[in-house]
């Protein structure tokens, strides 16, 4: 896949190897030249639903290239093949990240890991990709903000960028953005959410929205701020907002942020209906994060 932005069709290459017909040599200076100047991307932990979806997003990206997959299952398995893609990346599922940052960092390439993993790995995992020159994409649910804070001052240091991301959904940041702008317009304020399980909630993206308006510094909901009414849903800080989940198998991941003011009702809703939506996220991260020098928070940074 390394080839896919050159326009003869008779070269292919992987793993630094190249293949030719009898076409002449000016093909494999074509094919070689494509490749170096890609982004090496390595997906770590690329079993997950997510991790094969981005596989497939970067394989078809332009100007990048899956340089490896990363995971403790499925190990060995083709990467294109897990994420079905109809030809495979000759790129096998390892479990060692070493070994692969390690070959990246020897081709002198522009590198970049994308973390779906686990918030008690991704230090090690930042600061295992910076030592080998990589900046890192993280987007892990439910990473604690001592995380975030100790990876900064790390980056920092290291002058090594990389991006941690609450959401790689540019709608979601989009519905966020437009909340922060209704916000000084509105004084009350209710979040609305529906999931197909109940597995997070109140959601990310509910908590994002509640902190992004309480830290304006107003007070939202004061006729009733203080009611412990159970059935007025679950008030997040203490600034009045609240949030209401309902959860009923087969609903899509949506979040409404209602706002009203004297004669009118203003919202703003974010739909998701697969993993896709992330996708245009994780590319554009994939490409600013490589001109970073330090830790930034939030996809929005980008936007």
């Amino acid at each position: 896949m390394a080839a896919l932005g050159c326009t003869f069709p008779a070269v292919h290459h992987s793993y630094g190897r190249s293949h030719r017909t009898s076409g002449g040599s000016s093909r494999v200076s074509c094919t070689m030249q494509t490749s170096q100047n890609n982004i090496k991307v390595v997906i770590n932990g690329a079993s997950k639903e997510i991790g094969r979806a981005a596989i497939a997003a970067v394989a078809h990206a332009r100007g990048m290239e899956v340089a490896g997959a990363i995971d403790s299952v499925l190990v060995g398995q083709d990467a294109g093949k897990i994420s079905g893609m109809e030809e495979p990346l000759e790129i096998p599922i390892m479990s060692d990240l070493t070994m692969v940052l390690g070959s990246i960092a020897q081709s002198r390439a522009t590198g970049v890991v994308v973390d779906f993993t686990d918030p008690s790995t991704v230090y090690d995992n930042v600061k295992q990709a910076a030592a080998f020159g990589l900046g890192s994409v993280v987007y892990v649910p439910k990473i604690q903000l001592e995380t975030v804070s100790a990876l900064s001052t790390f980056c920092e240091k290291a002058s090594m960028g990389c991006l941690i991301a609450p959401t790689l959904s540019i709608g979601s940041v989009l519905l966020q953005q437009a909340a922060i702008q209704a916000s000084f317009h509105y004084r009350n304020v209710e979040v609305v959410e529906s999931r197909p399980d109940a597995s997070d909630l109140p959601s990310p993206d509910a908590n994002q929205i509640a902190n992004n308006l309480s830290n304006l510094g107003q007070i939202y909901n004061r006729e009733d701020l203080s009611t412990d009414n159970p059935a007025r849903g679950q008030l997040l800080g203490g600034d009045g907002i609240r949030v209401h989940s309902m959860v009923l198998p087969g609903l899509s991941s949506s979040t409404t942020v209602h706002f009203s003011g004297p004669g009118e009702v203003y919202s703003v809703r974010h739909d998701i209906t697969n993993v896709q939506c992330l996708m245009p996220g994780l590319i554009l991260a994939i490409r600013k994060v490589i001109r970073l020098k330090n830790l930034i928070y939030g996809l929005e940074k980008f936007l």
